[in-house]
């Protein structure tokens, strides 16, 4: 049998901090209402002119070198965005001559914040059918380039950043199952209203996301727990097989709510919300990096990781490390 298994991780964050107090002097907010809301402290931006494969170059470089892989090795390259640097060609095909790697696929997939979930997913099944030995798969984004700055409910959220795993054909499962799913019928409670098909333009109608928070954060505390349910036991495994969940990083109050439904302790809980914000597909590579590198996840140890974003999208991910 063929399976799949992530034998690197790597991370990078722009280096411009923009914190909570940095706010209340854009819009009428505050640090405590930030804070008790959200569980966010302070975000990283990129710089004018700094795109998103800018951030994702280092964090596969990154990946690559724990994994210790050449740019050769790599036979397959999917990137999951939601602010590419253009229209086309694809960021992977940017990310791929960046690295000197030719000839593999590489493409992108949006599903925003689920999208690390669904790329992984989709490198998975390239490696178990055969099409592929040794994935790069990236989540990266520039989100302040879609905030309006003037909005509170959403300009308080986000940030910037990336992160990669390197994913390699195995003997023994490493991904054991993963789960993913969509209903568009709910797209207007979080969306940029604004595109090529539907047409854009700096005044009237401006690249920008809105979202209905409230009802956002109910469907996604109810949607992010049937997930977890539905993940767990297609695996034929229980809550207390879960050593670390690492969700994606939205908003604490969701985490925790997550973490009760699973009965886990919150120091099993990776959480960078307070450092990072919502960074949208770069937020669990990103986590996973961060606790990898930190030494919390240890070989042998299952690690469930979930999500939910715009569209809606949301899915989760069995991993044994």
């Amino acid at each position: 049998m063929r399976y799949s298994k992530i034998i690197g991780t790597g991370s990078y964050l722009p280096e411009k901090v923009l914190t909570n107090v940095d706010l209340e002097g854009i819009v009428d907010t505050t640090d405590a209402w930030i804070q008790e809301r959200t569980g966010i402290v302070k975000r990283h931006i990129a710089i004018p002119g700094q795109t998103c494969s800018d951030l994702a170059e280092p964090a596969a470089l990154n990946a690559m070198a724990a994994a210790q892989v050449k740019p050769n090795n790599i036979d397959l390259i999917i990137v999951a965005t939601t602010t590419p640097d253009q229209v086309f060609p694809s960021t992977a095909c940017i990310i791929q001559q960046r690295l000197g790697i030719h000839g593999c696929p590489a493409f992108d997939i949006q599903a925003v914040c689920t999208g690390f979930i669904y790329a992984l997913t989709i490198a998975d099944q390239f490696i178990r059918t055969g099409a592929a030995n040794c994935a790069l798969v990236i989540g990266t984004e520039v989100l302040s380039h879609i905030i309006n700055w003037q909005d509170r409910n959403t300009c308080v959220l986000f940030g910037d950043g990336a992160g990669a795993v390197v994913l390699k054909r195995a003997t023994e499962p490493g991904i054991i199952t993963s789960k993913i799913h969509a209903d568009g019928s709910y797209k207007e409670l979080l969306e940029v209203p604004a595109g090529i098909g539907v047409g854009f333009d700096a005044v009237n109608n401006p690249l920008y996301m809105t979202m209905r928070g409230n009802e956002v954060f109910k469907f996604a505390v109810r949607t992010l727990e049937r997930i977890a349910e539905e993940t767990i036991s297609s695996a034929n495994l229980t809550r207390d097989d879960i050593q670390w969940l690492v969700p994606h990083q939205a908003n604490i109050r969701i985490i925790q709510a997550t973490a009760r439904k699973l009965n886990l302790p919150m120091e099993r809980v990776v959480i960078t919300v307070a450092e990072h914000g919502n960074t949208s597909a770069a937020s669990i590579p990103m986590a996973l990096d961060v606790a990898i590198r930190d030494g919390r996840i240890c070989q042998g140890e299952r690690v469930l990781m979930e999500a939910f974003g715009g569209g809606f999208t949301w899915g989760a991910m069995l991993v044994k490390f």
